[in-house]
This record gives structure tokens, C-alpha cells and sequence, in this order.
């Protein structure tokens, strides 16, 4: 994998602590940046800490909460003085069921995860990126966004949502140096499985041209080019890591 140069970067992984968020963190560290791991589950995102490097912090955080995302945000600004990346990897996949059976608590919890807190996390970032004229953010869709799963609606409309605020939140910003984007992961064998069905797993890995899941490295490879100096002119785009399920 081709290494990019974060050196004197900061960077912030939400949903660090494990699967595309850890390799993302990782590939970031390699390239010299500074990383603070957002996440949940405050053992394991120390241990992932530790095992990068020395100077990775990690910060419990809830990103459906703006309280606790303004906190980390905070927190993160003290130890490091800025953010100049954002790879919001944090995300839920819930219970598969029709949309009849669909549990309406469930629901917006999937919402509140995978889209407000796409909202909470870009908010909180943007004021200092824009006065630094200077910032990267890579919010993690998914293909589910592109062309919904079936039994998947939650999942789904929140992952198509972040396209949305992607794209619009590129447009906002496209007068500074500070590009947002998203890419659009097919499933990797992550812990996020956890959370499926063993058919839906199969539907999923079905509709995959090159008949493999993705591997998180190969997602890294292209989050870190999106949130590198490289990446000079593309923003409110939509990059695809689906094995050709989706071609647009």
C-alpha cells in the first residue's frame, strides 16, 4: 500500500477502535499524523491506541450525542490544538426485519447513530477547519446508501442520508480548502456482522461482482487519499469500494 505524508496533521477517527475506523487510524498514524480515536467502547479504543503509537488518544465518545461529541471535540482541542481530519467511521447496522415489523425505537436509533451523528461530528469540526482554510473530512456510507437493502430499510436511508449531507456539505464549503466526501463500502467482515442476519450476509456478498468482501485495508487505501493534501479539488464526492456492485 502506497504511504501518504500526514506529518503535523491531526487526525480524528470516530468508530476507530476496530474494522475500517482502525485501519483508517492506522494507514493515517503510518503517514506521520497525530490521531485521536472517537469511540464508544473505551478499553478497546485504548488498547488500539496503544497499539498505533505512543502519542494516539483515545476518548469515549457517543456520536448520536451532541453533549458527548462537543466533549470529545474539546477534549481533542486541548491535547492537540486543532483537527485537520476527520474520518467519521462510526456506525451501527441494527436488526434486519420488513419495514412492517420494523421496530420503531430501532429505527431511530440506527438513524441517530449513522446520520445525526454524521451531523454531529462535521459540525462540531467545520468552524476551525474553515478559519484554517484548511481540512479533510471522509464520512463512511455505504453501497446499502447507493441501492437499499432489502429488510435493511434503517440502515439503509441513514447511509443515504449521509451521502446527502456529504454532498451538501461539500457544496458549503467548496470556497475553502476543506473537502468532504464520502466513499461507499460494500460489507467487510467486520464486527458489524454481529448485528445481521446469517441471510442477509449472504444477499450481500450475492450482489458482489468480484464475490469477496472487502478487505478494511483496501478501504483505508482510498480514505487516506481522500484525507490527504493530494486531494486538493474533489469535494461532495461519492467514492465507490463496492467490487462492482454499484458502477455510478
Amino acid at each position: 500500500m502506497n504511504q501518504l505524508n500526514f506529518e503535523g496533521r491531526v487526525a480524528v477517527v470516530t468508530g476507530g477502535a476496530q474494522g475500517i475506523g482502525r485501519a483508517a487510524a492506522e494507514h493515517l498514524s503510518k503517514g506521520g499524523a497525530t490521531i485521536a480515536i472517537w469511540d464508544m467502547d473505551m478499553d478497546e479504543s485504548m488498547e488500539t491506541a496503544a497499539a498505533i503509537n505512543g502519542n494516539t488518544r483515545a476518548v469515549q465518545t457517543d456520536i448520536s450525542s451532541w453533549e458527548s461529541v462537543e466533549a470529545a471535540f474539546e477534549k481533542t482541542m486541548r491535547d492537540f490544538g486543532r483537527v485537520d481530519i476527520v474520518v467519521n467511521s462510526a456506525g451501527i447496522a441494527g436488526s434486519n426485519a420488513p419495514v412492517a415489523e420494523y421496530d420503531v425505537e430501532e429505527f431511530s436509533r440506527i438513524v441517530a447513530v449513522n446520520l445525526l451523528g454524521t451531523f454531529h461530528v462535521n459540525k462540531v469540526v467545520v468552524p476551525g477547519m474553515r478559519e484554517r482554510n484548511y481540512g479533510r473530512i471522509v464520512n463512511i456510507a455505504s453501497v446499502a446508501g447507493k441501492e437499499g437493502n432489502p429488510n435493511a430499510s434503517a440502515y439503509s436511508s441513514s447511509k443515504a442520508g449521509v451521502i446527502g449531507f456529504t454532498k451538501s456539505l461539500g457544496k458549503e464549503l467548496a470556497d475553502v480548502d476543506v473537502a468532504v466526501n464520502c466513499v461507499t463500502p460494500a460489507a467487510a467482515r467486520t464486527r458489524i456482522f454481529d448485528q445481521m442476519s446469517e441471510e442477509h450476509i449472504q444477499y450481500m456478498l450475492s450482489k458482489i461482482p468480484r464475490n469477496r468482501f472487502l478487505e478494511v485495508d483496501e478501504a483505508a487505501a482510498m480514505i487516506a487519499w481522500l484525507a490527504s493534501e493530494d486531494n486538493s479539488f474533489t469535494t461532495g464526492g461519492v467514492f465507490d469500494l463496492s467490487g462492482g456492485r454499484a458502477t455510478y
